[in-house]
Formats: C-alpha cells, sequence, structure tokens
C-alpha cells in the first residue's frame, strides 16, 4: 500500500474508531449518577479497554511481549464488544425518540428514570459481555464440513482424492500456538492426501509468528502429496514476499499465479492474490494465461482467495475452484454484507460444469470471536468417474 494511501486509511479508521467509541462512552456515562463511585469506575474501564489494542500495537516493539500481547487482546476482545455496543446503543436511542413523541415507557420506567438507566446499561453490559464469551468459545472450536464431490475422470490415474482445506488461519498474536497446534492435530487425523491453504495462512504481522516459531508447528501437517497454499490479502498487508519465503521454509509451497501436476493426475493452479495490483501495482496473470502450460486434460482445482468474478474459473473448464476471505462477516450481522458483495459469500455453488466452495475460514481476524457462523476446516472427498 502507497505511504499516502495507508496515511489516509489510517486516518479514516482512526476518526470512525474515535467516533463510535465517544458515542458509546457518553451514553454509558449518562446511565450513572454524577460524582458517583461507579461514574468512575466506567470512566477507567472505557478508557483501558477502548485504547487497548491501538496502545498494544503501536507499542508492542518496545514493551515486553507479555505486556503487548496482553493489550491486544483485550483491545480485540472490544472491538467485539464495540459493535454489539453501538448497536443496542443505537437501538436505545430509536426508542427513545419513538418515545419522545409517542410516550409509551412503563411505569416502572418513569418512575424512577435515574434507577431504571442503571438496570438499563448493567444489563447491556451483561448481555454484551455474554454474547462476546459465547463467540469466543465458538471461535476457537472448529468443526468438520464434509463436501462429497464427482468428477469426471479425464486422465486422471486417480479413483478418489481426500483434500483438506484450512482457509484464513490468520497465524499471529490472536491464532497462536496452542490453537494453531488443535488446527494442525484436527487436519492430520483427517489424513489428508492433499492440504490446501487458499490464502490469509499469515495475519498481516509475520513478527509473532516468527517469535512463537509457528512454523515448526506447521511441519507437522503431513499429506501424500504435499501442503499448497496462495497468497491472501493479509500476506500483502504485512509484507509479502518474507511471509512466502517463512511459509516456503516450513514446508508450505506457495503457488502464485502457477500450476502445479500432482501424481500425473491433478491440476492444481494457484493465483495472487488481487490485493497484489492495489499494493504493488503489480497485475496477476489472468486464469487463461496461467493455464496455458496446465495440464487441463486433467482435473483442474483452482485457489483463488477472494472469490471474486466467478465466472472466470466457468469459463475456463475449472472443476473445482477453493476460496476464503469473506469469513462469512464472521459475526453477525456482518454476515449481510458479505452476502451483497459476493455472489457466494459462504458454501458451496455449481455454475455450468464448475464446482465452487468459499470457506468461512478456521481462524478469525480482529475480534477472536465468531457469532453466527462456525469455523471451519472442510473436508472434500472427490470421486473422479
Amino acid at each position: 500500500m502507497k505511504r499516502m494511501d495507508f496515511i489516509i486509511f489510517f486516518s479514516i479508521v482512526i476518526t470512525v474508531f474515535s467516533a463510535v467509541n465517544y458515542y458509546i462512552f457518553i451514553r454509558g456515562w449518562q446511565a450513572f449518577p454524577e460524582g458517583s463511585t461507579l461514574r468512575k469506575i466506567y470512566w477507567a474501564s472505557f478508557v483501558i479497554l477502548s485504547f487497548s489494542y491501538l496502545l498494544g500495537r503501536l507499542s508492542e516493539r518496545f514493551i515486553p511481549v507479555w505486556a503487548g500481547s496482553g493489550l491486544i487482546w483485550i483491545g480485540s476482545y472490544w472491538l467485539a464488544a464495540m459493535a454489539y455496543f453501538l448497536m443496542i446503543v443505537a437501538l436505545l436511542d430509536l426508542v427513545r425518540l419513538v418515545n419522545h413523541f409517542l410516550p409509551f415507557y412503563p411505569a416502572i420506567v418513569t418512575a424512577d428514570y435515574a434507577a431504571a438507566k442503571q438496570w438499563i446499561a448493567g444489563m447491556v453490559i451483561a448481555a454484551v459481555a455474554i454474547v462476546v464469551a459465547l463467540g469466543s468459545v465458538n471461535a476457537f472450536t472448529p468443526r468438520i464440513r464434509t463436501l462429497d464431490l464427482t468428477i469426471p475422470k479425464k486422465n486422471s490415474k486417480l479413483s478418489s482424492l481426500n483434500i483438506v482445506m484450512a482457509s484464513d488461519i490468520h497465524l499471529g498474536t490472536m491464532v497462536c500456538q496452542d490453537r494453531l497446534a488443535r488446527i494442525v492435530d484436527t487436519i492430520n487425523e483427517l489424513q489428508p492426501d492433499l492440504i490446501l491453504l487458499p490464502g490469509d495462512v499469515i495475519d498481516e504481522d509475520l513478527a509473532p509468528v516468527i517469535r512463537q516459531n509457528l512454523g515448526e508447528t506447521l511441519k507437522r501437517l503431513s499429506a501424500k502429496y504435499g501442503i499448497y497454499a496462495v497468497t491472501g490479502n493479509h500476506e500483502y498487508i504485512g509484507g509479502v514476499e518474507p511471509a512466502v519465503r517463512y511459509l516456503e521454509a516450513h514446508n508450505v509451497k506457495l503457488l502464485r499465479d502457477t500450476a502445479v501436476t500432482i501424481d500425473g493426475s491433478l491440476c492444481v493452479v494457484g493465483r495472487e492474490d488481487i490485493s497484489g495490483n492495489r499494493m504493488r501495482g503489480k497485475k496477476r496473470k489472468t486464469l487463461a494465461e496461467i493455464l496455458v502450460t496446465a495440464e487441463k486434460s486433467l482435473p483442474v482445482i483452482v485457489m483463488d482467495h477472494q472469490p471474486f468474478h466467478l465466472e472466470e474459473s466457468a469459463q475456463a473448464g475449472v472443476d473445482l475452484q477453493l476460496s476464503g476471505h469473506t469469513h462469512y462477516g464472521q459475526m453477525w450481522p456482518f454476515n449481510y454484507i458479505t452476502h451483497k458483495v459476493y455472489e457466494l459469500d459462504w458454501g458451496y455453488l455449481k455454475k455450468e460444469n464448475t464446482n465452487y466452495y468459499v470457506s468461512c475460514g478456521v481462524g478469525t481476524w480482529g475480534p477472536p470471536v465468531r457469532i453466527g457462523n462456525t469455523p471451519e476446516i472442510v473436508q472434500i472427498r472427490l470421486r473422479f468417474e
């Protein structure tokens, strides 16, 4: 990303973040009596929570690792809580506006409005805490999703293939050693012939990945035909070349606008993420250009991190496209946004003779929270007939 673009983007993010936090803070502040101990506790807690993520990211190179990581963890959970506080506070303001013109508050509220505000504030805080806690448990508990597909055999020597797909792992501070170890163990238990990682293996900053030696855990992945990945937008955000070098040094082969033939029976194509054009001014090859050197007489699987322009694979006669990126919104109701942006934001689709699967991912970005969807590792059992 160009320097000026980054400055503009960062300025917009900070402005929006600050405005949202101020709005939530003021509404909460008004719920507690002037001069009360509750106001002091609320003020101190809010300042710590709202500034922790930014402080942790800006200072992690200058303070002890445990302190920086702790601030990032606290701040990440706050990002989830902030989203739900915003929705609830906006809804309460709408209710207040309606009541102003068409009074309908019950006597239990109007009899002691000050006390009612405190009770409502307490219930809102409790509700958000419970939702975020349950979403965190969900995020740390990936499920196996199984997809059975039959593909015309063409010239393949294989009759079947067991593929395991894990998109959007987001290795870093939030997806750390224990979490990765569970993901790796789950994948290996499925005894894959081939492991495919369709982008965002690394979450922006490579430093915590190196510090925790996560590559050694990645090296425990085992598949007869190997482990292949493509770049995602987060590899580009954090620095694509160091990320690629790190992954390849730990037994993960990156396919960057290239194709590889597996055991003379299957062609796997990896597309460079479209972020390369925006961040580095490097236009990726078209699928047709990549397939010029591919064994198109074999079944063809394409990995493309972001599921845009699905018709391109159908027009090229691809048998299966695998993507990720969307997280299916990660937290409700953001799935409604991804559903509007993408033709397929999660799940299976068939267009003409091409099969598509877009995974909601196994890791998380930002808050280690998933609400309204379940993290997944996808087992694809292919039959060639």
